[in-house]
């Protein structure tokens, strides 16, 4: 794939691809050709404890690793990153500093450590007095659901998270997620809830956002209707938000307020008060425990040198196939069902950081910018799409993720698990030959060896994972944090904004509005979006 990036490191990086682009993975593992310290040996890297990755499956080299480091330097990752733990402007389109890490740190001189130690003391009173029954309902029941509603970052990141610890979470509360506007997200919920024992926590920014607020309005309707009276409501309702006004304007208690702030954003915030259905779900002490593993990870991709630096390989790596090899998506399959939604968490994690033309100068890029992130758990996944992933003629980089201990007791189930995800890689790696697809089709059967050759050479990378503890689990997501902002220097470009998902919701208003108005009112559209209105107000006539 040709590219037009401006730096040295990158037309050397191509120069490079062209030597290498068809040498193969099979021959550089070949025993000959893998002497001691193996392939495995040099490109396995530990960030933290209880979490390394194994880049021996990709298509690299030593030259590789040095030509993408090189570019890693040119394009200024490391002032990038320097800047941000500063606190300085690295969101320059809205004049904000991102702070996530922040959330994290230990350090009491980190930017607003008092602000955040505040507001997380008052998220653990009221999560251990939820959890321990001392908070009840306005009839004096205790909690047993608690019903998140967010969208986008509000919910993905905190969903994410609460499936991933259930092992770890307390029996006695259900945690619900409503994120879709689509009635039928909400109606599916409180078709399982009772309002006497039930709190929602609603999350939203900007205290705006129409899809949580429509489904928070048909939710408090819902507690009214089903006999909880209106100065009831307080016991049954709070509010995470940037805006508080909106938030008490909304009918919350200013004392249910819960602050985030705008130094956040939103699919970086779970390690704030977006995470108070975390902290409901697994205690505070286990919350603290995801922030120490973030915090590792923090401290990792600051100091650590960019050769063993765990994002910065992850990053550039998937540089390399977006950008060299012209790979328009890459894949994380979690073999872990605990894992269930990282996939979705990373699709907005990484799009919308880093799905952007313009770069930081505003100018247009000439170049690819984010993946398609895409991703489903193992074993399901092979029963799937994995047949495209092996003999399909589309290369797809696959970050699997493998968790060594399980969190449940079934014998037998956890060795199978693992058996797949490493035979996986192991076989789109090989790939087989069609020599050696003749012999598997055997002599009566020659017109099968086709379809039984499998091209191979399909790069992977194998995060190890020993446990899936919540620190484990914070380093993970931090992991993968830290990796955007990495590929977001290289391309120039800034993570850290989102108005590719403006113009979408100021044209809905006006639709929603056509759909109810009088025929005159009706505004102009192209005829396809008409047609599309017309429809839709003649079913909801009904």
């Amino acid at each position: 794939m040709t590219t037009t990036h401006p730096l040295p490191a990158w037309s050397a990086l191509q120069a490079h691809y062209e030597q290498i682009r068809d040498a193969r993975l099979r021959d550089w593992f070949a025993p000959e050709n893998d002497p001691a310290p193996t392939r495995a040996e040099r490109y396995t890297f530990s960030a933290v404890p209880g979490l390394a990755a194994d880049f021996s499956k990709n298509r690299i080299t030593d030259a590789t690793l040095q030509l993408l480091i090189a570019l890693a330097r040119e394009a200024g990752v490391e002032a990038r990153r320097d800047a941000m733990f500063a606190g300085e402007v690295v969101n320059p389109t809205e004049g904000r500093a991102a702070l996530h890490t922040a959330l994290r740190a230990t350090d009491a001189n980190a930017p607003f450590h008092a602000q955040i130690a505040t507001e997380r003391a008052k998220m653990a009173r009221f999560a251990d007095a939820v959890r321990s029954g001392a908070w009840t309902g306005y009839t004096g029941k205790r909690i047993r659901h608690v019903v998140n509603i967010g969208i986008g970052g509000s919910d993905l990141g905190p969903k994410m998270v609460v499936h991933a610890l259930q092992h770890l979470a307390t029996p006695e509360i259900k945690t619900h997620f409503v994120s879709n506007v689509d009635g039928a997200d909400l109606y599916r919920v409180i078709s399982q809830i009772d309002p006497e024992e039930t709190l929602a926590i609603i999350v939203s920014k900007t205290f705006t956002t129409l899809e949580t607020m429509t489904n928070a309005r048909s939710l408090r309707d819902w507690f009214v209707q089903n006999g909880c009276p209106e100065a009831g409501l307080a016991k049954h309702f709070v509010g995470v938000s940037a805006n508080p006004a909106e938030v008490v304007k909304f009918g919350i208690d200013q004392d249910n307020v819960f602050e985030m702030w705008d130094w956040v954003g939103g699919r970086y915030s779970l390690w704030s008060a977006v995470g108070l259905s975390i902290m409901i779900a697994v205690g505070p002490a286990q919350f603290d425990e995801l922030l120490a593993g973030a915090h590792e990870m923090d401290e990792h991709f600051r100091t650590t040198p960019l050769e063993r630096n765990l994002p910065v390989l992850l990053g550039m790596i998937g540089i390399w196939y977006r950008n060299f090899f012209g790979s328009q998506s890459y894949l994380v399959a979690p073999y872990s069902e605990a894992l269930h939604y990282l996939p979705s968490y990373l699709q907005q994690l990484e799009m919308e950081s880093n799905g952007k033309s313009a770069r930081l100068d505003g100018a247009f890029v000439d170049y690819a910018t984010s993946a398609v992130t895409w991703g489903e758990p193992g074993t399901n996944g092979q029963h799937a799409f994995f047949q495209m992933l092996h003999q399909g003629p589309t290369i797809v980089p696959i970050d699997f993720v493998a968790v060594l201990t399980p969190e449940h007791p079934l014998a037998g189930h956890h060795a199978k698990l693992l058996a797949n995800c490493f035979a996986q890689s192991e076989a789109l790696m090989l790939g087989r030959t069609e020599e050696e697809a003749r012999k598997v089709a055997g002599p009566d059967k020659p017109e099968l060896a086709p379809h039984l050759v499998f091209p191979g050479n399909r790069p992977t990378t194998t995060l190890l994972v020993d446990a899936l503890t919540a620190r484990s689990l914070g380093a993970l997501i931090a992991l993968y944090e830290h990796k955007v902002l990495v590929q977001a220097s290289v391309w120039n470009i800034n993570p850290f904004d989102q108005w590719g998902v403006e113009l979408g919701k100021i044209l809905g208003k006006v639709v929603e509005a056509d759909l109810g108005a009088a025929p005159a009112d009706v505004k102009p559209h192209d005829s396809s979006t008409a047609a599309l209105i017309a429809r839709a107000r003649t079913a909801l006539k009904g």
